[in-house]
């Protein structure tokens, strides 16, 4: 896969609705049932499709991050399938799926004992991949989440939102097709969180990704998201879908915006009627 690239050269126009395309991961009938008998998903169908940042919102324990969890290959579904389509479902999802997703966890998991290079080198190194070879490419991704300069900077010497930008770097520095994000943000003050939701959309406008983000937030998800799924309680399933037809890229006046809270309104009130069913 060819090097980060400049972020100017690949910059989407102004005013880009951020269409989607075809179906990069499908789950289909997707039950999990975990060995002390609790039903975490029931039934659940999801079409992710290239390009899009997609959010799963609902409250906690309605299988939003069992859902990420499946979709990484990091546990298996009781019942169902998981593929990705455009090849041999089941080739594709062994030997190329683990490379083509970053996963960010809700707490950053740094290594405290190494610096901030060494930590976002990290699953490179596990490819077996020499320092010297990809320096450029660790350097590249620590720099586009603004932390050009703590490369030798230990994780105890970092804020809380400083080591979340180490943990998302990391995670795109394997060049993914696909991110998954599990409320990355939440255990963070409101105005890192703003930055980092604004900090996200530009690299996610500018490198195509898709991403899949975990929330509990009506209002982040609006924000950010092309298109929203909420889910009911346990168990898990979708209980409706949302279209966010506000262009990118965004900033404070779409948070300010009435289309903003007519968004936040209708995605609040699919949330409620979820909780209820």
């Amino acid at each position: 896969m060819a090097e980060l690239p400049v972020i100017n050269t690949v910059e989407r126009e102004k005013g880009d609705k951020a269409g989607a395309g075809p179906a990069l991961v499908c789950l289909e009938q997707v039950d999990k049932v975990f060995a002390n008998g609790t039903e975490a998903l029931n039934r659940l169908d999801l079409v992710i499709q290239e390009h899009e940042f997609l959010s799963l919102l609902g409250p906690s324990g309605c299988g939003k991050s069992t859902t990420l969890r499946l979709i990484a290959g990091l546990i298996k579904p009781s019942e169902g399938r998981i593929h990705w389509p455009g090849g041999d479902g089941a080739r594709v999802v062994r030997r190329e799926a683990a490379s083509a997703i970053g996963f960010v966890f809700q707490e950053p998991t740094l290594m405290p004992w190494t610096t901030v290079f060494d930590n976002v080198f990290l699953p490179l190194r596990l490819k077996g991949r020499t320092r010297r070879a990809v320096r450029s490419r660790v350097e590249t991704a620590i720099g586009l989440v603004g932390l050009d300069g703590f490369e030798g900077a230990y994780p105890r010497e970092l804020s809380g939102g400083m080591k979340m930008r180490v943990s998302i770097a990391r995670a795109i520095v394997t060049e993914p097709r696909l991110l998954l994000m599990d409320e990355p943000f939440a255990a963070l003050d409101e105005i890192t969180r703003f930055k980092l939701n604004d900090d996200l959309l530009r690299l996610w406008q500018a490198y195509r990704w898709t991403v899949v983000f975990v929330t509990h937030s009506v209002y982040e998800s609006v924000y950010l998201s092309s298109r929203i799924v909420v889910m009911a309680p346990r168990p898990g399933r979708a209980s409706a879908e949302l279209t966010i037809d506000a262009t990118y890229p965004r900033s404070e006046a779409f948070r300010t915006s009435p289309l903003y809270n007519r968004h936040c309104r209708a995605v609040s009130a699919e949330l409620h009627r979820a909780m209820g069913a």
